[in-house]
């Protein structure tokens, strides 16, 4: 995907609020920084992440695809620790 693919998306969903629960929140849409660009940083940036551990339940873990279907992710480099208690609890707010 480039930038030009990814750009009529970023117009569309920029400034939503027609949200399903009423809600003042705006969506704002900004591309990520070059350090986290491409499969090798992403893999990086998570493997060892807490959203990896055993107790994060498969459907919010990053999900790496080969050819569209679902591919092992890198084990981890080092120990992973649980999500903290207040894991997401910014967007429960």
């Amino acid at each position: 995907v480039t930038s030009g693919d990814a750009e009529p998306a970023r117009q569309r969903l920029s400034g939503f609020r027609e949200w399903a629960i009423p809600s003042a929140k705006v969506l704002e849409v900004g591309w990520s920084s070059a350090e986290q660009q491409g499969l090798a940083a992403n893999v990086e940036r998570y493997r060892n992440s807490s959203v990896m551990h055993e107790s994060v339940p498969e459907e919010f873990r990053p999900l790496k695809l080969v050819e569209g279907r679902p591919a092992n992710f890198p084990p981890p480099t080092r120990k992973v620790w649980p999500p903290h208690e207040s894991f997401g609890c910014r967007a429960r707010r």
